[in-house]
């Protein structure tokens, strides 16, 4: 059910403004209600065309949303295998999602009409991140069976493999050349060329010295994304903690530690959330899955995250680094909810956020300088 609380998402002003121009009016306009009390969303992704976003919830259902109507479009169930990290393929009406339920498969489904095309099996336990290539039909999955797989829409079978300690989050850069894997619990990104991902790493970045100066005095925290911004000269690591790593992509040296007060928004992260094959994953009082609660704007200049208070906190990131690196929000975006959730469309000045429920975010005239 959608709640409007202003104009329709088209007329929220010109989508081509530049985002440094609007991202301190972004206010919510459209709010999707999810219907049960124990619902939670737990991932969204956006077309490559910007013009739908899907979420995945823990229900068991995927919910696609127009977003240039701001309506609901469609429903789809996977009552049978659950579903979790739901990501647009670049073909406009088929989705990859990882199972929650019965096995560690990940589905490759027509949204059409609700039909399976292939399935990808070869993972034995909970697949914590799935990231598709810029460019082409393959994509990365990790998973706590300590694999890095990499796959291609078109073929049944991975068509490499990994072995590595707790890899539970990969990421490509955006000329789709190298590949970045995250193992929270050894604190290390491995950099890889994606030609020769059978080769040792070209460059590790360890952050445990990072983590103990601005994550434990606030009780640490676990990572929750990992991603590149568009420029491919950042590299974000997302955390539990009081704030997030913006490092240079290239040495591993840190620009920004993005600060939050009042610290994250609750959700598991990857190596916390339980495996199907667990008897606690049966506990209804496990906190839900995320993907992480934030996200860098298309231009590569802000990271907007959620915190344990309502609203979104934007940071600038283009900023010179400071002297202690400690990087304070420029903004406050006041709204309702937790931003569990956080996804910038990358084709038009919409924010989107949940916790349980959906909300679209967009510009507000009046608010615009």
């Amino acid at each position: 059910m959608a709640t409007p609380a202003g104009p329709p998402p088209s007329a929220a002003g010109p989508p081509t403004q530049k985002i440094s121009d609007v991202i301190t009016s972004f206010r919510p306009n459209r709010r999707f209600k999810s219907g049960g009390s124990t619902t939670a969303i737990t991932s969204l992704d956006f077309d490559d065309t910007g013009e739908l976003a899907i979420v995945a919830r823990n229900d068991d259902t995927l919910q696609i949303y127009n977003c240039k109507e701001g309506k609901h479009a469609k429903e789809l169930k996977s009552q049978k295998y659950g579903v979790h990290l739901a990501r647009f393929s670049h073909h406009a009406q088929s989705i990859i999602y990882a199972s929650t339920k019965v096995d560690d498969t990940i589905r490759f489904l027509s949204t059409h009409d609700n039909s399976y095309i292939r399935y990808f099996k070869g993972h034995t336990d909970t697949v914590t991140s799935i990231s598709l290539c810029p460019s082409s039909d393959s994509f990365i999955s990790c998973s706590r069976d300590n694999t890095v797989r990499i796959w291609n829409l078109q073929s049944n079978h991975y068509q490499g493999l990994l072995n590595l300690h707790a890899p539970y989050l990969a990421a490509y850069d955006p000329s789709a050349t190298v590949i970045a894997i995250a193992s929270p619990p050894t604190h290390s990104i491995l950099l890889y060329d994606i030609r020769n991902y059978d080769k040792p790493p070209f460059a590790t970045f360890d952050l445990q010295d990072l983590e103990q100066r601005f994550l434990a005095p606030g009780g640490g925290g676990e990572w929750t994304k990992l991603e590149f911004t568009n420029d491919g000269k950042s590299l974000i690591v997302g955390t539990t903690g009081v704030g997030h790593f913006v490092l240079d992509a290239f040495s591993g040296e840190i620009k920004h530690f993005c600060y939050r007060k009042s610290g994250h928004s609750g959700r598991l992260a990857p190596g916390q959330a339980p495996s199907i094959h667990s008897q606690s994953s049966q506990n209804g009082n496990m906190p839900a899955a995320g993907q992480g609660d934030l996200c860098a704007t298309p231009d590569g200049q802000f990271l907007v995250g959620g915190s344990g208070d309502e609203g979104l906190l934007v940071w600038n990131i283009a900023k010179p680094p400071t002297s202690n690196h400690v990087l304070e929000c420029m903004d406050v975006l006041p709204g309702p909810g937790k931003g569990a959730i956080v996804g910038y469309n990358p084709r038009t000045n919409l924010l989107a956020s949940a916790d349980k429920d959906l909300f679209f975010w967009q510009p507000d005239a009046d608010l615009m300088v």
